[in-house]
């Protein structure tokens, strides 16, 4: 490291210390010291706020949707915040979030597929008994990650750590659903949101979170 020559600055001798690239670090007066701390740029090695395209590309052919509901059991017990801070904290982004009551039409539908099994007519009843905080993740395997986060369909079988396993006891009370396929996903994102609800936009956090 070296120093430049003094200079004089409001009656003071200041001096000013530079790395053996030229950038400031720290200017000395007879006071005080008042440090500049350099530029810290992403892993990337560029500060620049638009990656390559060729990353853009790349990342796109990547990233999926998935579809996450806190139910009526997690609204009541105030853990939507919780779900939120896992999934933010693990790099996802949210794209499309709404609170809403949401019609029997509407859970019949998106539980179609188990229309034939005998506790269908009280999953719907319960889903639509009140709120639910529905939201639309994307990432890199969101839709795999996502279930893993969550836990298994009975709390009893899942791991300390996961959502379920931290914060229900039973299969009636399990407080999320995620959806357990891409194909899946896409499908209960379009029942759930219209697609101007969707907010396409790039986090600054990127190129932290994925190389």
């Amino acid at each position: 490291m070296k120093v430049s020559r003094g200079v004089v600055l409001g009656g003071q001798t200041r001096r000013t210390s530079h790395s053996p690239k030229g950038e400031p670090l720290y200017v000395r007066s007879r006071r005080s010291t008042v440090f500049s701390l350099p530029l810290v740029c992403p892993p990337s090695g560029s500060c620049s706020t638009a990656p390559p395209v060729s990353s853009l590309r790349t990342m796109a052919a990547k990233t999926e949707r998935t579809f996450i509901a806190v139910k009526p059991d997690g609204v009541q017990r105030g853990l939507i915040g919780e779900v939120v801070k896992r999934f933010e904290q693990k790099g996802f982004k949210l794209v499309a979030m709404k609170f809403l009551q949401a019609s029997e039409d509407l859970l019949k539908q998106h539980y179609i597929d188990l229309k034939d099994r005998p506790f269908y007519p009280g999953l719907v009843k319960y889903m639509s008994s009140g709120p639910v905080a529905a939201m639309v993740w994307e990432g890199l395997n969101v839709v795999k990650t996502g279930r893993v986060m969550l836990g298994e369909t009975n709390p009893a079988d899942s791991k300390p750590g996961t959502i379920r396993g931290d914060f229900c006891i039973e299969v009636g009370r399990n407080i999320i659903h995620g959806s357990d396929s891409v194909d899946s996903a896409n499908k209960e994102i379009n029942l759930w949101f219209k697609p101007e609800e969707l907010v396409n936009y790039k986090s600054c956090a990127q190129d932290w979170i994925y190389e």
